[in-house]
């Protein structure tokens, strides 16, 4: 399986039309991880019936996101989602990493290391993990309420 970021202008004009049930079905593709079939799509989305999904899936082939194997399955080709990172099953956002070292620092700087006597170089270190902290939780809830469905 060959998986790419997609980059191109006219690829992405052609995800406007990723919305609604198909954004829904892409996502479950992408969730999954490997290649399922239009029954289990049907059954792990709650839809109505398997020409439903089978509509889906086939605008979703059309599009380039998503590719058959011999047997009728479908897999994810290109991912769509920008700055996430796929653990299992879950999609987190990428600034939770940068989030995680600068809450880090802020908790190390405030109640291991600090000093008997406050100086002005302790107060930047503060400052600047306070700032690292807004900066990349504001953009990892950015991120996620970008990408949920």
């Amino acid at each position: 399986m060959q998986v790419s970021l997609v980059d191109s202008g006219k690829k992405k004009d052609n995800l406007s039309s990723l919305t609604g049930t198909t954004l829904h079905v892409y996502r479950y593709l992408f969730k999954k991880g490997t290649p399922i079939g239009i029954r289990e799509i049907q059954r792990g989305l709650n839809l109505s019936s398997t020409s439903v999904v089978e509509y889906h899936v086939k605008k979703l082939v059309s599009m380039g996101l998503v590719k058959s194997t011999e047997n009728s399955q479908y897999f994810v080709d290109t991912i769509i989602f920008e700055n996430m990172i796929r653990i299992r099953r879950s999609l987190i956002p990428i600034q939770m990493g940068y989030l995680a070292f600068f809450v880090t620092s802020f908790v190390i700087l405030w109640f291991v290391l600090r000093p008997s006597i406050i100086t002005n170089d302790y107060i930047f270190g503060l400052v600047i993990a306070a700032v690292g902290c807004g900066i990349f939780g504001y953009e990892a809830v950015r991120t996620i309420k970008r990408s949920s469905i």
